[in-house]
């Protein structure tokens, strides 16, 4: 019952003191409404790139065996980036012995790559686009599907028939306000049937997924992606985590073999899955979600002062309703607690103010930008801790000096 009075009480000088108790919010609810937009913006770009970036640009379950890494190079001395170009390139012929060490139930699939400028008799060019040669199973793998149209077969694949599945931008840049079914593209001056066309995949930080053109790797497109030089690697997907694990030493047993390494040689290719090239993300991450409960701290450390500055006033204020109420029996525990229960309401109603004022900036920021925001739930249950704790530390001091007074000399104030 007590609890609830002081909570009475608490509420009843936020309404006599309006402007004294707006100042007072104002730390507080700036340090958390930064805490959660930015948490929320941390959190947003984390689901996107693990999800989005890990299901289209590597697949579920999902290793690429490649030359060098390529998602993950950015901190390559020189020195590196040298023995990465000795090594020996992943050939056709390595694709396939990959292919029969491989078990049953794992999917397998040829990837080469290169920009291009398609053409069209609709238009001339325009930006440049991702050119693929892959065998049929890259669409089961990457989980890619057509809005229009259909995915090339096994048979066309096998017979290098000259046809594309293309991208929703590829669509708009060759053939505007035209059914591209059918239609003739050419790439490199090779020409291609369009036999689909893409779902929307959107953007993954400003490179657009739906500017690639597809077709079978043993059709002329491989001439334009030079896949007989160098390929830019083997795609394999397990049905499971397990069995992923046993595909890839499977895998690296026969490229050692192919590029007759000794047992204590190194690898000279590299498998990259999700987690290796999230890695460097990973780190990242961490700095970020750290700076986004440090620098909001700030406010909230200016938001404490405030508190217990305008608590100090509060005591020096009613010093006279302390003697008072030492006089008809409140204990200094009571005293200690009326005024902890009033400083943590003070910075507890700020703090809910921020969580509101947090989650419609984060909004905001997904609605006007590029950058994905989500709110982690933790984070608002760190700003509702961080909201308490503030106002019982910054309360602490006003609240011990209220309960020390003497009510003697409590009462002669004016």
């Amino acid at each position: 019952m007590f609890a609830i009075e002081a909570l009475r009480l608490a509420i009843t000088q936020l309404r006599v003191q309006k402007l004294k108790s707006a100042f007072t919010l104002l730390g507080v609810t700036v340090g958390v409404m930064f805490l959660i937009a930015v948490v929320s913006v941390v959190n947003g770009m984390s689901r996107y790139v693990e999800t989005d970036f890990a299901g289209k640009f590597l697949g579920v379950n999902t290793f690429n065996l490649r030359r060098y890494p390529d998602l993950d190079n950015g901190d390559v001395s020189d020195a590196t980036w040298r023995e990465w170009h000795r090594r020996p390139p992943i050939t056709i012929e390595d694709a396939n012995a990959v292919r029969d060490a491989l078990p049953p139930a794992t999917r397998w699939a040829i990837q080469d790559v290169r920009w291009v400028t398609p053409r069209s008799m609709y238009s001339r060019g325009g930006p440049q686009v991702l050119a693929e040669a892959v065998t049929a199973d890259y669409f089961a793998i990457k989980d890619l599907r057509v809005g229009e149209g259909r995915i090339f077969t096994d048979q066309e694949d096998l017979y290098g028939a000259p046809v594309v599945v293309i991208g929703l931008e590829v669509v708009k840049q060759l053939f505007p306000g035209l059914d591209p079914i059918g239609r003739e593209i050419r790439v490199d001056g090779l020409p291609f049937q369009v036999v689909g066309v893409l779902e929307k995949q959107g953007t993954f930080f400003g490179l657009s997924l739906d500017r690639q053109i597809i077709g079978p790797f043993r059709s002329t497109i491989s001439q334009a992606t030079h896949a007989r030089v160098n390929l830019y690697g083997v795609v394999v997907q397990a049905p499971s985590t397990p069995a992923l694990i046993d595909a890839e030493e499977r895998v690296r047993e026969v490229m050692r073999r192919r590029h007759k390494l000794h047992p204590g040689e190194p690898d000279n290719f590299v498998f990259e899955t999700s987690e290796s090239a999230l890695s460097s993300w990973a780190k990242l991450k961490q700095f970020m979600v750290w700076g986004g409960v440090v620098l909001p701290a700030v406010g909230l450390v200016v938001g404490a002062i405030v508190i217990m500055n305008i608590m100090l006033v509060a005591v020096a204020e009613r010093t006279r309703e302390i003697g008072i109420r030492k006089s008809l029996g409140a204990r200094r525990r009571d005293i200690l607690a009326q005024f902890l229960i009033e400083a943590a309401t003070l910075s507890l109603i700020g703090a809910a103010i921020g969580i509101g004022l947090g989650v419609g900036l984060s909004e905001l920021i997904a609605a006007v930008s590029p950058l994905p925001a989500s709110v982690a739930p933790w984070s608002v249950a760190v700003a509702v801790a961080l909201g308490a704790g503030v106002g019982i530390i910054a309360g602490a001091y006003p609240a011990s000096r209220a309960a020390r007074l003497d009510p003697i000399v409590a009462l002669r104030a004016e």
